[in-house]
C-alpha cells in the first residue's frame, strides 16, 4: 500500500492598511501633504527631542538619508508635540537636513496610532503602510517597498 501526504502551505492575501493622508509645517511654515508623494516610497520617523534612542537613531538616519534619497525615498521625521525652537535647534545643533514636520497637536501620530518613540512607517508607492516598529529594517526595506 502506498501513502502519501501533501502540505500545503497555507498563503493567505497580505491586506496592506493605506496610510492616513495628513498635512504637516514644518519649521519654514511650508505645508507637507502625503497624498503628493503617492508613487514614491515614503519613510516617516516619529521621535522627539527627550528621547535617548531617538537621539541614537537619528544618527543612523543620518547615514542612510544619502542613499535613501539616491534610490528615491521621501524622508520625514515628525517631532510629536513638542515647542517649534526646541526641535529647530536640536536639529541645527546635530546638523540634519531631513524635512521636520511638526506634529503640533499629535493627531497625526495618534492616526498612525503611534505608541511610543521612535516609531518607523514605511510607505510604498501605492500609498500602504508595509512596515511599522521602532528600528529602521535597514536589511529588508527595499524587498518590503517592492511586494
Amino acid at each position: 500500500m502506498f501513502f502519501f501526504s501533501v502540505n500545503f502551505a497555507q498563503v493567505q492575501a497580505k491586506t496592506l492598511e493605506t496610510a492616513p493622508d495628513f498635512s504637516l509645517q514644518d519649521a519654514g511654515k511650508t505645508t507637507y501633504t502625503l497624498s503628493s508623494y503617492r508613487g514614491k516610497p515614503v519613510l516617516l520617523f516619529f521621535w522627539t527631542t527627550w528621547c535617548p534612542f531617538c537621539r541614537k537613531e537619528m544618527g543612523e538616519l543620518k547615514n542612510i538619508y544619502p542613499q535613501l534619497t539616491q534610490e528615491g525615498w521621501e524622508l520625514f521625521t515628525i517631532d510629536i508635540q513638542e515647542p517649534e525652537y526646541k526641535v529647530e535647534n536640536f536639529m541645527e545643533s546635530h546638523g540634519l537636513t531631513f524635512k521636520l514636520l511638526l506634529d503640533k497637536d499629535g493627531q497625526v501620530a495618534y492616526a498612525y496610532s503611534v505608541l511610543g518613540v521612535p516609531t518607523y512607517v514605511l510607505i510604498n508607492k501605492k500609498g500602504e503602510i508595509v512596515f511599522k516598529d521602532n528600528y529602521f529594517p535597514k536589511d529588508t526595506y527595499k524587498k518590503l517597498i517592492a511586494e
